[in-house]
């Protein structure tokens, strides 16, 4: 009997695999599956450009183009690229009135950019003053260290930090001075930090001056407290720049100071000008730093009367008998503390990334020059001007002042050597003048052109006592807001819709036709030889009218190219 032998699945899946393998068993071809493409999409034609959106775009563009100029402080280039925005609607084939997009397009245009022209004289026709910013130290002493508890391991944390550091100003760890670190740890570290950012862009230029003339280089930290390092800054009391000097300390250590700049907020100079004060200070009390440094906040006199007052001479002494003013009292423990903390900033929490100083050069100017067309020649915003150039306290050089040296960035000396040999010395700066007639003295005509006698004097190196002579020509500092209060006294009349555009009018073109129901706007474009008078003439207005409708004409100049806003009744010849 023959016996079957079962085997488990997995063998038998095995043997069978081997099996098929050697009689090569050929598997059934697949089945072909035929796959339809899918029918191609429409075309869908797009419509063509609209000449319209496409002419006021690229009129938007340069207008944006302008705007941007004119965050930098470039007026000229905004002037040109706002001038295309309007070339690009007057000059295409549909005209700028015709297309009912375009003239509205055109019409607010027109008074954008105649709302950017009076912001530009509201920043300045060069006489109005730079900004300010408060004292550091003013907010400061309003303050109290009194109710700031330092940490339990503060104290050891300064000691070993005094320790491991050579002052050259004594430090004294007293409960004052704590209280003033933690105060600066704590609810005043922005501010300090701040502070210590902006030190880097001028503690190298302190540093050489101060070892130069061999005063402690911790002193170098005084401006910390006094402005936070900013040069604009101006105290209650009207102390100016990083070192807070009063004019008259100013003037005598050798900082001048007139209408148009102010040397006190130039770094520099008044840092020339503090090693020199330091120094007489420090003499006047025998190399006692505490003593000098409490002079330098409340006078000499001050301490020197206190010290009298008191058996004993040293500041601390002073301050707990309390016959120091509280801001003296406050003042020195507060520097001590700025120069613990900024000695070794990373010891007390502060990672601060300080400022480089700017790279400069300086050039000589043989005459004003408006500070706007030297960021327009530098390629820079009039901010970077401006703060190389903190000293200058308008918009301007100073005028009368020749060859005075401004700052520039570094590389753009020859650049500016160049405009100012094209432009000469003409029309560098915005001017206002008047011609003095007999009889005239400075308070007549600082009352009739509304300006203060004082700046009227003194922007012509004047006292408001000198006598002035008939033919005289005086600069006239009329602040830009005067000026628009002024006009604002005599309203422009309603415009109609349409607007008219006048390239060139003579001055004895004469008006045809009915008078329209209301003025027309017209926006003329001043060729050359054309004045004031004459164009007032020519559309029958005045020249004050002229002003009222154009605020950024300050004075009786005009150029070829200018626009100007009229509104008339009587349209040209040729417009109706």
């Amino acid at each position: 009997m023959r016996r079957t032998r079962w085997l488990p699945v997995g063998a038998a899946l095995l043997f069978g695999s081997v099996a098929g393998c050697a009689t090569r068993t050929v598997p059934a071809p697949a089945p072909t599956v035929v796959v339809e493409a899918p029918p191609p999409a429409p075309v869908v034609e797009e419509p063509p450009p609209d000449p319209i959106d496409q002419l006021i775009a690229e009129s938007l563009r340069y207008f944006e183009s302008g705007q941007a100029e004119l965050e930098l402080g470039h007026l000229v280039r905004a002037r040109e690229e706002f001038d295309r925005a309007l070339d690009v609607l007057l000059e295409s084939t549909y005209g700028a009135r015709i297309e009912p997009r375009l003239r509205d397009h055109f019409d607010r245009l027109v008074d954008r950019i105649a709302a950017y022209e009076l912001s530009a004289i509201a920043k300045g026709d060069g006489f109005d003053e730079m900004r300010s910013e408060p004292a550091s130290l003013d907010e400061l002493l309003t303050l109290s260290s009194d109710g700031t508890v330092p940490a339990p391991d503060l104290e050891a944390a300064v000691r070993s930090d005094i320790d491991r550091t050579a002052h050259d100003v004594p430090i004294p760890v007293n409960a004052k001075v704590l209280q003033y670190v933690a105060l600066f740890q704590g609810r005043l570290r922005d501010w300090f930090t701040a502070g210590l950012e902006l030190s880097g862009q001028y503690l190298p230029m302190i540093q050489s001056v101060f070892r130069a003339e061999g005063l402690p280089l911790d002193l170098a930290y005084v401006p910390l407290i006094e402005s936070a390092f900013k040069p604009n800054a101006v105290s209650r009391a009207r102390a100016r720049g990083i070192w807070q000097f009063m004019r008259p300390t100013g003037i005598e250590n050798g900082l001048r100071q007139d209408w148009y700049f102010d040397e006190r907020s130039d770094p520099e100079k008044a840092t020339a000008a503090a090693a020199k004060y330091l120094r007489t200070l420090s003499e006047t009390f025998a190399g006692d730093w505490h003593l000098a440094l409490a002079s330098y906040n409340g006078g000499p006199g001050r301490v020197q009367r206190a010290r009298r007052r008191s058996p004993k001479k040293d500041f601390w002494s002073l301050a707990q008998a309390r016959v120091l003013p509280r801001e003296t009292r406050e003042y020195v423990p507060m520097i001590l503390a700025a120069i613990v903390i900024a000695r070794n900033p990373l010891t007390y929490g502060f990672s601060p990334t300080p400022r480089r100083p700017p790279a400069f050069e300086r050039v000589t100017l043989p005459a004003a020059v408006d500070l706007r067309l030297l960021a327009e020649w530098t390629g820079v915003s009039v901010d970077d001007i401006q703060s190389l150039n903190p000293e200058l306290r308008r918009w301007t050089t100073p005028l009368g002042a020749r060859d005075y040296a401004v700052k520039i960035p570094a590389g753009t000396a020859e650049m500016v050597r160049q405009q100012m040999a094209q432009a000469g010395e003409t029309g560098l700066v915005a001017l206002n003048w008047h011609v003095v007639k007999k009889g005239e003295t400075l308070k007549s005509i600082s009352r009739k052109l509304s300006v203060r006698t004082a700046d009227l004097a003194e922007a012509n190196y004047l006292t408001t006592r000198s006598r002035i002579v008939a033919g005289q020509k005086l600069i006239v500092p009329r602040e830009p807001t005067q000026i628009l209060a002024a006009r604002a006294e005599r309203p422009a009349p309603p415009p109609q819709e349409q607007a008219v555009l006048a390239d060139a009018v003579p001055a004895s073109t004469r008006f045809e036709g009915a008078l329209p129901a209301e003025p027309t706007r017209i926006l003329y474009r001043v060729k050359k030889g054309d004045t004031l008078y004459g164009i007032a003439r020519a559309f029958r207005t005045s020249v004050d009218d002229l002003k009222s409708w154009n605020p950024r004409i300050t004075g009786s100049r005009i150029g070829a190219g200018d626009r100007l806003v009229i509104y008339t009744t009587r349209p040209p010849v040729g417009t109706q």
